[in-house]
C-alpha cells in the first residue's frame, strides 16, 4: 500500500504518508518486506503499536512494515510457568493471558499501551519494575543476514529504558519467552485493577499521547521538574503539556509533529536553565 497516513496508526494521531506500507502475520511475511526493501534500496521501519512514537507530518520516504497478530498468539508452558508470545502481540493481551493462567509477574504493566516488541525493545519500566527482568530469552531476525537467532537477556544490554534492539534496528524481535510465578488470581486480579485505577486516575488518557516523553534523570522524576518549571499546561498549537502528568504531552485535536517538537524543546530548555538538569526524550522521532 502506498501513502498511508502513519497518523492512524500512531497513539499521537499525528504523521505523514509512508511511501510504502504493509502489515505482516507471519515471519515470512516479514523476510519479505524487507527483502523487498533491500531490493529498492530503500529504508524500513518496524512499527508495534504505534505508542513512544513521534512520526513527522512529512511521513517517511520508506518501507513502513506493521507487525500484526489478531489476538494472543501464546504458548504456555505451565510446568515452567513460561509464556512464549510473539511480538506483535499487544501487551495487555499477555496481561490478560497471565491473569487467566494464574501467572504473576506482568501486573504492574496493566494499561501500557503497544505491542510486546515494542515494550521489550524500549525496555519498559513503571513502579520500579522492568520488563527486561521478567526476559528469559528473545527469538531475534539479524538483518542483513536475515538469519534467526536466539538472544539471553543478558545479550541485550537492558538498561533504563535502553537496550541493544533500541540501537540497532537490524536487530528485529521476533518472539519472547516471558518468566513468570504461579500466583493466586484473585491477588493477581486485584493487582492489575489497581494499576488500571492508577493509570486511569493519573494519567491523560482522555487524548492522543504517546505516553512519557522524557527519561527520568537520575535521582529525579521528569514530570516534578517540568512542574517544578511551571511548564504544566504550556501549549503551542494544540500541543499540551498535560497538567494532570506533566511527562505526559498531549494532542488537543489537530497538533502537529512540529508543535510537539517545539514543546520538547521548550521544556528541554527551560529544566536545563533553571535546574542544570539535561532530559533526555524517551520517544523515538521517524522522520
Amino acid at each position: 500500500m502506498n501513502n498511508i497516513l502513519l497518523k492512524d496508526y500512531t497513539s499521537f494521531k499525528i504523521g505523514g504518508p509512508a511511501k510504502y506500507f504493509f502489515k505482516v502475520r507471519t515471519r515470512e511475511d516479514l523476510i519479505k518486506k524487507i527483502q523487498m526493501a533491500k531490493e529498492l534500496n530503500l529504508p524500513f521501519f518496524i512499527l508495534g503499536g504505534g505508542s513512544n512514537l513521534l512520526v513527522s507530518d512529512k511521513g517517511y520516504k520508506g518501507i513502513v512494515i506493521k507487525m500484526e497478530n489478531p489476538s494472543a498468539n501464546c504458548q504456555i508452558n505451565l510446568k515452567k510457568d513460561k509464556i512464549i508470545v510473539e511480538a506483535g502481540v499487544k501487551l495487555g493481551d499477555v496481561v490478560k493471558l497471565s491473569l487467566k493462567e494464574g501467572l504473576t509477574g506482568l501486573e504492574w504493566a496493566a494499561g501500557i499501551p503497544g505491542t510486546v516488541g515494542g515494550a521489550v525493545r524500549g525496555s519498559i519500566e513503571a513502579f520500579e519494575k522492568s520488563i527486561s527482568n521478567i526476559i528469559e530469552s528473545i527469538e531475534v531476525l539479524k538483518v542483513p543476514e536475515l538469519e534467526i537467532k536466539n538472544y539471553k537477556a543478558k545479550d541485550c544490554n537492558f538498561n533504563y529504558k535502553e537496550s541493544i534492539f533500541k540501537k540497532d534496528k537490524n536487530l528485529i524481535i521476533l518472539s519472547c519467552i516471558f518468566k513468570l510465578k504461579k500466583g493466586d488470581k484473585k491477588e493477581i486480579k486485584n493487582k492489575i485493577e489497581y494499576f488500571l485505577n492508577y493509570r486511569k486516575k493519573n494519567h491523560p488518557l482522555d487524548f492522543p499521547s504517546a505516553g512519557s516523553i522524557f527519561k527520568n534523570p537520575k535521582n529525579k522524576k521528569a514530570w516534578e521538574l517540568i512542574k517544578e518549571c511551571g511548564l504544566e499546561g504550556r501549549r503551542i498549537g494544540d500541543a499540551q503539556i498535560s497538567e494532570k502528568h506533566s511527562n505526559f504531552i498531549i494532542n488537543l485535536g489537530k497538533a502537529s509533529s512540529k508543535d510537539i517538537l517545539d514543546l520538547i524543546n521548550l521544556v528541554k530548555k527551560q529544566v536545563k536553565k533553571k535546574l542544570g538538569i539535561k532530559l533526555e526524550e524517551e520517544i523515538f522521532y521517524l522522520e
